[in-house]
Order: C-alpha cells, then sequence, then structure tokens
C-alpha cells in the first residue's frame, strides 16, 4: 500500500490513481504481448537477451527498466548487477522495472513464464496503489462532507 501525507487532495489522489492504472494497463499490454508473440523482436528481447546469454559467473541478474509513454510501455534500458559489486543505475523517467535471475540458456518459454509473473506482481502492485489512493480520496471527501 502507498503511504499517503495529510496534504494530497482528493483531486491529486484520484490523479495518482489514474497514473497507477496507466502503468497496470501499459504492463498488461506488454504481458500480452509477451504472450502472444515470439521474444525476438518484442519489447523484451533485449531483457531475455541478457537473461538467457549473460555470463552467470560474473553477473546474477538482470533489469529491465520501463517507462509508460502515451499508454505504452517502452524498455528504456536493460542493467545487469554483478555478485555484490554495485547496483543498477537509476534511468530517468523509470516508471517501474522488473528484474530476472541471469540463467544461461534459457529458453524462449522459461522467458515467457518467468517475466510473465514478474509482470503479473507489477500489475497487481500498481492496481493496489490505485486502489488505496482512490479509496484515501473518498475517504476525505467522506471528511469534507461531514
Amino acid at each position: 500500500m502507498t503511504e499517503h501525507s495529510g496534504d494530497e487532495s482528493p483531486a491529486e489522489l484520484r490523479e495518482e490513481a489514474a497514473e497507477h492504472e496507466d502503468v497496470a494497463d501499459a504492463l498488461e499490454d506488454l504481458l500480452e504481448e509477451l504472450r502472444d508473440e515470439e521474444v525476438k523482436g518484442s519489447r523484451l528481447e533485449g531483457l531475455f537477451d541478457e537473461a538467457s546469454s549473460s555470463n552467470p559467473n560474473i553477473w546474477n541478474i538482470v533489469t529491465a527498466f520501463i517507462d509508460v509513454e502515451d499508454g505504452e510501455a517502452v524498455v528504456t534500458d536493460e542493467s545487469k548487477l554483478a555478485q555484490g559489486s554495485w547496483a543498477p543505475e537509476i534511468v530517468e523517467g523509470c516508471d517501474t522495472m522488473i528484474t530476472l535471475d541471469i540463467e544461461y540458456g534459457m529458453m524462449p518459454d522459461e522467458f515467457k513464464y518467468t517475466a510473465g509473473k514478474k509482470l503479473n506482481q507489477r500489475i497487481e502492485e500498481f492496481r493496489e496503489k490505485a486502489a488505496a489512493a482512490r479509496a484515501k480520496a473518498d475517504e476525505l471527501e467522506d471528511d469534507a462532507d461531514d
């Protein structure tokens, strides 16, 4: 759940909820593409390439940074994390990210399953944040009516 400051208006909270819903919707489109299309040529091809071909003796996870632009999820960058030595850089404008363990030789079907689970988790998180913001807006409006 998202913590809200006491000075947010119902309108600001509803706008925040709409932004969370937009991200969730864009991620659902990305998930549908992942399920229905070939990995090659997809928006997650770079993530698949990094997760399936990086040396697991050097790298242990890879992250796809995702920005939502005009209602579409755009993978802006992929970044690998070395075993305990550095963290992925922060990508400007990143709305969300998904992180996978590096598994050399990962097959496309396994990638689709694993990445699909991660996308579903992120979608649920954004839907929950949206619901929490709407609930807080309703609560503030109810309190103002009293």
